[in-house]
């Protein structure tokens, strides 16, 4: 399997899962797939494999924005860094999920919020929390 094929296995992975959080949160196999980290650990897994075969081979490090730079040349640890990315956001997206019900938020404030993480990462975890800042408040006193 060559890297881009792999990238698009994983991008549909995260599409699937950021679409049963959005539109089926209290859904069984939600909560089965998503919810449990079953998916973040699918993507965990595929990080770990492409770790274990691409660290050290390719040029450049992270002592400086251009060994950074250098290293995300070579597609494997590019994809490497890009399921870092699928997996971590996903998580907070759960975490979202899981704190909004707590604060019995309704899901349709969340579900910008969502899409913000999935797009941007932590500019939707940002205003997620600027969202939920009145439930936090009250949950305080």
């Amino acid at each position: 399997m060559n890297a881009e094929t792999l990238f698009s296995i994983c991008n549909s992975v995260a599409v699937i899962g950021w679409l049963l959080l959005a539109f089926l949160p209290r859904w069984r196999w939600t909560s089965r797939l998503v919810i449990s980290g079953a998916v973040p650990l699918f993507f965990a897994s595929i990080y770990l494999i492409l770790i274990a075969t691409t660290f050290g081979k390719a040029e450049g490090g992270f002592g400086s924005l251009e060994k950074v730079g250098q290293l995300f040349r070579n597609d494997w640890v590019l994809l490497a860094g890009w399921v870092h990315y699928l997996a971590f956001d996903l998580l907070v997206g759960v975490w979202e999920i899981n704190d909004s019900q707590r604060l019995k938020l309704s899901h349709w404030l969340v579900v910008p919020c969502l899409f913000l993480t999935f797009m941007f990462g932590p500019l939707g975890f940002l205003v997620y929390h600027l969202v939920s800042l009145n439930a936090r408040k009250k949950e305080m006193k």
